[in-house]
């Protein structure tokens, strides 16, 4: 049964119209447009005007269900220009529900400029193809906070930091959250949001980092989180920390909130720390810093966080011993046990070099077993596999660099068609 509905497949596979562009490193771009894609139906078996038979004429709904959710997410879409029948299969609730199971995806990396386009390219790791994807029309540029879980995307505006929006990337649907308490006057942002598989509920969390008037060593931090249930935000946590202060970089890792602080003073080991506070809210009155903090592997330039299968990862830049702010390679640790770091990848030469004239910091984001790495000076994006251990060379992005101060940077997230925010 499984062999005859692999021959399926690829008898119906032949009959989409995928435009490719092949690069001239032999990468490979579609563009990839919800809802907008058309084009002719090619069925190349048939050239030499030989009767063919339409299978899909003769599969009952259920059974063409079942093959086209194997298709990858991108070939989906295209499938439902193909007839109308097609449409309504690939547009009903339960098809959507039942592809994810079925066609397990790897997670795309989504690489924007640094123009104020509301427009990407997201690469797929196993068809190893960039997919032009324009963000939904309310988030009106990519220079905004993002952040990720389970095929939804959490933006915020970078002025105000008032619009804050929960999208599906791929399906477009989109909603926007009650505007948080006192987050317009802030210096710093670290925002991060967690997605239940099950029933779909959602945290967004924002921690905010404020400057005290004139002491640059004391920062007002808070902690606000939002429940997809309540539709509500609460501040479970404010208070003054001192020779700290907050900044961009948060995740959320089995119900606890992750986010990294930065020294304000000569005085400390090291120039980041990490900070852990459980969302539940079953903790103590002591301090964040007596309570939570762990330190950070080693002396670092940059740290990124992320959640992979439920296990807190750090990926940063190893900085020299006597100037810390002087990359000299890229390592990646797990947290064991809350306190301690396991390194589990270190970069080797040749791909660091790789990247040319590495910055002191990077972005880097990951889900599931993959880790993105990518310059802020360039497109060239690098992939590690944890599961196999293997650092490999994405596909060529279709971004072209068209000025020196040109900046690029990027996100991880799940291509998912059943959930919506």
């Amino acid at each position: 049964m499984k062999e005859k509905g692999t021959k399926t497949l690829q008898m119906l596979q032949r009959e989409l119209d995928v435009q490719i562009h092949e690069t001239q490193e032999s990468s490979t771009f579609i563009k990839f447009q919800v809802g907008h894609e058309r084009g002719n139906i090619v069925d190349e078996g048939n050239k030499d005007n030989s009767p063919v038979l339409r299978v899909d004429l003769i599969l009952p709904d259920d059974l063409l269900e079942r093959i086209l959710a194997y298709l990858p997410i991108a070939s989906i879409f295209r499938v439902g220009c193909v007839c109308k029948r097609w449409h309504e299969i690939v547009s009903s609730r339960r098809f959507l529900w039942n592809v994810s199971p079925i066609s397990s995806q790897k997670p795309w990396y989504f690489m924007f400029t640094s123009s104020d386009d509301p427009f990407g390219y997201a690469y797929d790791p196993v068809l190893r193809k960039w997919y032009e994807i324009e963000l939904p029309y309310m988030v009106k540029t990519s220079r905004w906070f993002i952040a990720s879980s389970s095929g939804l995307v959490c933006f915020m505006d970078n002025d105000t930091r008032s619009e804050l929006y929960v999208c599906n990337l791929i399906t477009k649907c989109c909603f926007r959250l009650h505007e948080p308490p006192n987050l317009r006057f802030c210096d710093y942002s670290a925002l991060a949001i967690s997605v239940d598989r099950v029933s779909t509920n959602y945290e967004v969390t924002v921690v905010k980092s404020r400057q005290v008037p004139d002491n640059y060593f004391q920062w007002d931090l808070s902690i606000h989180v939002y429940d997809s249930v309540a539709m509500t935000w609460t501040t479970p946590v404010s208070e003054m920390l001192t020779g700290w202060r907050g900044g961009d970089e948060s995740v959320i890792c089995n119900g606890v909130l992750y986010f990294i602080i930065y020294s304000t003073g000569s005085f400390q080991e090291h120039r980041h720390g990490l900070v852990c506070y459980d969302l539940s809210g079953r903790v103590s009155g002591r301090s964040l810093l007596t309570r939570g903090f762990v330190s950070v592997p080693c002396s670092l330039t940059c740290g990124r966080l992320m959640n992979l299968k439920g296990e807190l990862v750090m990926v940063g830049g190893i900085g020299k011993q006597d100037r810390q702010d002087i990359i000299t390679g890229i390592g990646i640790w797990v947290l064991e046990n809350g306190k301690e770091w396991k390194e589990v990848g270190r970069m080797p030469h040749r791909f660091f070099q790789g990247f040319g004239e590495l910055d002191d910091v990077f972005a880097s984001s990951g889900t599931d077993d993959l880790i993105y790495i990518q310059s802020y000076g360039a497109p060239a994006l690098l992939v590690f596999d944890l599961k196999k251990n293997q650092w490999k060379w994405s596909q060529k992005c279709p971004v072209t660099k068209r000025f020196p101060l040109q900046l690029f940077s990027g996100f991880c997230f799940e291509p998912r068609l059943e959930i919506s925010p």
